[in-house]
């Protein structure tokens, strides 16, 4: 495959971003895959590859980029110290409205740079970065063509741009991944959100993984469920090869 870490121009300044591809064949679909609140690591990085691995163009940008670079952060950045206490610092301060900037900004940058095909893009996100998938899908309808958000936090809150308030708008195809234990995004949460999805008309589901923690997905997470975490390559792959190709 082809790996490369780029500087993208946007309006805030230089985004970090690792871009993976297949090495051979024609141009093939761009994704996002947007970051948990720990930030970039390797880990993300293979998440990546292994999308690029069947035939996707993929690009995890650091999104904590206008903290600076140093937004790298060590292995015990959820356990207590200065390493959570400098990631939550940052995090604390991450809105929508920024982020639809940058992704406005790396779509305009794809249709530039000649390494996807120009076409409807994917995007989804774990984490704090759930309700930012969701959101690009309904801030820019014509581009993305299907979003998932996997154990998105708070998803329904009385914030004016809180992420249930966009499903109606979207008109791609939307994957909701919710895990039985999350204190981020706890049960009665989930029911509400379930039903405000079905009365929204949007297409696609809300899916609840019983038995499995917030982060399950992680394979570096204490919390790691390989059958779950399987589940969601089949759901992800599957929705991005019905609406990407």
């Amino acid at each position: 495959m082809i790996e490369q870490t780029l500087d993208i121009v946007t309006r805030a300044g230089a985004m970090e971003t690792f871009v993976c591809r297949p090495e051979r064949g024609s141009l093939h679909p761009a994704i996002l895959l947007l970051m948990d609140a720990p930030g970039i690591r390797e880990e993300l990085r293979d998440m990546a590859r292994r999308l690029a691995s069947v035939g996707y163009c993929v690009l995890l940008p650091n999104l904590y980029y206008r903290a600076g670079r140093d937004t790298m952060y060590g292995p015990d950045v959820l356990e207590p110290g200065p390493e959570r206490d400098r990631m939550r610092a940052v995090r604390t301060k991450m809105t929508i409205p920024p982020v639809m900037e940058d992704v406005s900004d790396v779509i305009g940058w794809l249709d530039g740079a000649g390494i996807s095909k120009p076409a409807a893009i994917g995007c989804h996100g774990y984490c704090m970065s759930g309700p930012y998938a969701l959101a690009a899908a309904a801030r820019f309808p014509d581009r993305v063509g299907a979003a998932a958000s996997f154990y998105g936090t708070w998803l329904v809150s009385d914030a004016e741009e809180s992420p249930h308030l966009l499903l109606a708008q979207a008109r791609s195809e939307l994957y909701i991944a919710c895990a039985e234990h999350d204190e981020l995004a706890p049960l009665p949460m989930v029911d509400t959100l379930r039903g405000l999805f079905d009365a929204s008309g949007a297409a696609g589901e809300l899916e609840m993984y019983p038995g499995v923690h917030h982060g399950f997905a992680f394979p570096a997470r204490w919390c790691y469920d390989q059958p779950a975490a399987e589940r969601h390559w089949e759901r992800l792959i599957g929705l991005y090869r019905r609406r990407l190709g």
